[in-house]
C-alpha cells in the first residue's frame, strides 16, 4: 500500500478533481509552497497536509487503516488460541506417540509452506487473489456517503488491486501460521511444565532402524542450537512404551519435540514472512508524480520569481514588415477560405492591377499557381487563415510559392470570427488567447524565411 503521506496526497488529488471544498484553499497553499525548499514529493506531501488543516482526511484514512489492521490482529489472536487449544486437546494422555504428535504439529504446515514456495516461483508477477481484496474491502469496514469517505474507499480499493499486494497477502498468511505455531509452542511448554509425559514410537510399515535413523536426522538441527535430543539408547528404550519412562529420557524427547517445532516450523515460516515483507517493501505502490495534476503543480513551483529590475524578457521572433511593390499583384488564400470576399483590401490600397487566384490547397492548385508565376512577374499576397497550422506541409507550400514569385511574396494573416478550439492547437499551446498563440507561431515561421507580413490588426 501507499505510505500514509502518499495516501493523503492521493486523496487530496482525487477530491480536487471532484471540486471538493477543503478546510484550506489548495490554490493558496500551492502558491505559498512555491518559495519553499524540498523535493517535489516532499512539497506535495506538505501541500496535502496543509490543505487537510483540520485533519478530517487523515482521520478517515486512519480509521480505514486501523480497522484493516484490527481485523488482522483479531484473526492472529484467534489462530493462536486455536493452536493452543488444539495441541492442548492432543496431549491429554500421559503417554504420547512422538511421531504422531510431530505430524499433527508440522505435517499440514510443511505441505502448505512447500505449496506456497512452488506457487511463488511459478507466479512471480501475479496479482493478489480477488477474494482477498473483497475480504478486506474498506466498503465493508466503514460506512459513509460523503465525498471524503467515498474517495478514501476508492483509494484503498485501487491499492488492493496493485500487483505488490500479493506479497502483502503472503505476509498476512505467514503471520497467521506463525500465530498458530506460537500457540502450539505455548501449549507444549505449559503442558511440559505441569505434567510428566512418556514418549513412544511404533510403526507397521517402517522398520525399527528406519525410525531410529529418522529420529537422528530430525534431531540434528535442534541439537545444533542447543536442544537436548535422544541418543540411540534412548530411542531404543522408547519403542512401544506404555508406562512412565525415566525423566532424563522424557526430557530428551521433549527437547526434540520443542526443537522440531521451532526449527522446522516457526523458523522457516518466520523466514517466509520476512521475505514477503521485504518483497512487499520493494514492490510497494509509489506516488505517481507524472500524473497531469501533479505535473501542473510541480511546473508552477519551478517557475522562478525575479525582480522587475533584474528581469529581461526573452525576445520573440518577429516577421519583417511587408514591402508592397507598385507592380501587379496576385492574391491567393492558403488552404482555408475567408469570410470576406475582398480580404486583401485591408492590406493593399485599391488598385486595378490585382488578380484573385482563389484558394491554393491541393497539388493541382500548386502546379497551376507555379506555372502562372513562372510566366507573369507579380508580387504574391498570400492570405493565411488563423486556423492554418504552420506544419511541414503548409510551410513547404509557402517556400515553393516564395521561390516562384518573381516580385516577392508577402503574407497577410486573417483572423476568424469563431475562436480557436482546443483541437485547433497543439498540446504545447497555452489555453489563453489561442489566436495570439497561433499568430506568434506564424511570426516565427515568417521571420525564419524573411517573408514580409502585412501590418493589419489581428
Amino acid at each position: 500500500m501507499l505510505s500514509p503521506q502518499d495516501q493523503l496526497t492521493e486523496l487530496v488529488r482525487a477530491l480536487e478533481s471532484d471540486q471538493h471544498v477543503f478546510a484550506t484553499d489548495p490554490l493558496l497553499i500551492t502558491e505559498k509552497l512555491q518559495g519553499e525548499d524540498g523535493t517535489p514529493i516532499q512539497k506535495l506531501h506538505r501541500r496535502a497536509s496543509r490543505i487537510d488543516s483540520n485533519g478530517a482526511l487523515a482521520r478517515v484514512l486512519g480509521k480505514i487503516d486501523g480497522r484493516i489492521k484490527g481485523i488482522m490482529i483479531v484473526m492472529s489472536v484467534v489462530w493462536c488460541l486455536s493452536g493452543f487449544l488444539g495441541l492442548f486437546t492432543l496431549l491429554q494422555s500421559n503417554v504420547v506417540n512422538f511421531f504422531y504428535v510431530l505430524v499433527c504439529l508440522l505435517g499440514f504446515h510443511t505441505i502448505m509452506l512447500g505449496g506456497w514456495l512452488v506457487m511463488t516461483l511459478i507466479n512471480r508477477d501475479q496479482q493478489a487473489p480477488s477474494w482477498f481484496a473483497s475480504f478486506v474491502s474498506p466498503s465493508y469496514l466503514i460506512r459513509g456517503k460523503d465525498d471524503v469517505t467515498k474517495a478514501a474507499v476508492d483509494l484503498y480499493e485501487r491499492q488492493l488491486q496493485h500487483s505488490g499486494m500479493r506479497w502483502y497477502l503472503g505476509r498476512f498468511s505467514h503471520q497467521l501460521w506463525l500465530a498458530t505455531l506460537t500457540g502450539m509452542l505455548l501449549a507444549i511448554i505449559f503442558l511440559l511444565i505441569v505434567r510428566q509425559y512418556s514418549f513412544s514410537w511404533e510403526s507397521t510399515l517402517l522398520s525399527d532402524q528406519a525410525l531410529v535413523s529418522l529420529t537422528q536426522i530430525l534431531g540434528w538441527l535442534p541439537s545444533m542450537v542447543g536442544f537436548d535430543v535422544p541418543d540411540s539408547t534412548a530411542i531404543a528404550q522408547s519403542r512401544l512404551v506404555t508406562d512412565a519412562m525415566p525423566l532424563s529420557v522424557a526430557r530428551q524427547w521433549a527437547g526434540l519435540l520443542v526443537g522440531s517445532l521451532l526449527m522446522y516450523g516457526i523458523v522457516p515460516r518466520a523466514i517466509a514472512w520476512a521475505f514477503c515483507a521485504l518483497m512487499f517493501r520493494r514492490k510497494k505502490m509509489r506516488l505517481d508524480i507524472k500524473q497531469p495534476c501533479y505535473q501542473k503543480i510541480i511546473n508552477f513551483w519551478q517557475r522562478h520569481v525575479v525582480d522587475a529590475d533584474d528581469f529581461t524578457e526573452a525576445s520573440v521572433p518577429i516577421a519583417p514588415k511587408a514591402a508592397v511593390s507598385a507592380g501587379k499583384k496576385l492574391v491567393a488564400l492558403l488552404e482555408y477560405p475567408s469570410d470576406q470576399q475582398t480580404w486583401w483590401q485591408s492590406g493593399l490600397e485599391k488598385s486595378e492591377s490585382i488578380e484573385n487566384f482563389g484558394i491554393v490547397d491541393d497539388r493541382e492548385d500548386m502546379a497551376r499557381l507555379k506555372d502562372y508565376l513562372d510566366e507573369h512577374p507579380v508580387q504574391v499576397l498570400l492570405g493565411i487563415h488563423s486556423k492554418a497550422l504552420p506544419d511541414r506541409g503548409t510551410l513547404r507550400k509557402l517556400d515553393q510559392i516564395a521561390a516562384h514569385a518573381t516580385d516577392g511574396l508577402i503574407v497577410q494573416l486573417l483572423s476568424d470570427t469563431q475562436p480557436l478550439t482546443d483541437t485547433d492547437l497543439t498540446p504545447n499551446d497555452a489555453p489563453i488567447d489561442k489566436q495570439a498563440v497561433r499568430y506568434q507561431q506564424w511570426q516565427t515561421a515568417l521571420s525564419a524565411r524573411k517573408i514580409g507580413l502585412v501590418d493589419v490588426n489581428y
